[in-house]
């Protein structure tokens, strides 16, 4: 398993990076789902960076109660600092997710998992392991929100997304040693998982993905 990325020194700096490269879009992703997120009471977000969507989440929707995890100190701090609106609903944990555990005595399952622009930091095999993992911990009718990249077919894909995703890798890499140099297949990994698409939205000609999943009901065994 290679070291996590360090992005301690991007904390302050993230939002406006964001913005001088994709202005709002990236924002708009990350919402896209979020007026079906309003009854949920037990998520887990996964790399939310300076935490806008928690900070969204938590202001919409009175009644959740949050788990947090990033492998960025300086990067929680900024969620905690957003998400300072609801004291003693937001739980932060320091901890690569790539071998975080949910605590063996909680009896809870979650009813939310968000990944916003958090799965591309991770390879194919290690989205496929911590989808494994969170099946198991997942309420029936949870539901999974992505946001991604994606290198759309035809022309804009080749042209325009590939280079672009492949900059984006390279810049990152330098800035925080990310090792990761591509895309992984999440929608192949959610999905031997045990969790199917709901809903699907694109941005930008197909740059931008937001994804709504949801855990595969068992067949009911033949009469």
């Amino acid at each position: 398993m290679s070291r996590a990325p360090d992005f301690n020194r991007l904390a302050r700096l993230y939002r406006w990076m964001e913005w001088f490269s994709f202005g709002p879009w990236l924002a708009l992703a990350r919402f896209t789902f979020l007026p079906r997120l309003t009854a949920c009471r037990h998520a887990l977000v996964l790399g939310d960076g300076d935490g806008r969507f928690t900070a969204r989440l938590l202001r919409v929707n009175a009644g959740v109660v949050m788990d947090a995890i990033d492998a960025s100190a300086a990067m929680l701090r900024a969620l905690e600092r957003r998400a300072a609106v609801a004291p003693g609903r937001l739980h932060t944990h320091l901890a690569d997710i790539r071998m975080w555990r949910p605590a063996s005595q909680a009896c809870t399952r979650y009813d939310l998992i968000a990944t916003h622009f958090f799965l591309d930091c991770l390879t194919t095999a290690e989205v496929a392991a911590l989808a494994a993992r969170m099946r198991a911990v997942v309420a029936p009718d949870a539901l999974w929100v992505v946001s991604e990249f994606a290198v759309p077919d035809g022309w804009c894909g080749l042209l325009l997304a590939r280079p672009l995703v492949a900059t984006l890798y390279l810049a990152f890499g330098l800035l925080t040693g990310l090792t990761v140099r591509a895309l992984p297949n999440h929608v192949s990994a959610l999905g031997a998982a045990g969790f199917r698409l709901v809903s699907r939205r694109t941005r930008l000609g197909g740059l931008l993905v937001s994804e709504l999943w949801s855990p595969c009901q068992a067949e009911a065994p033949a009469a």
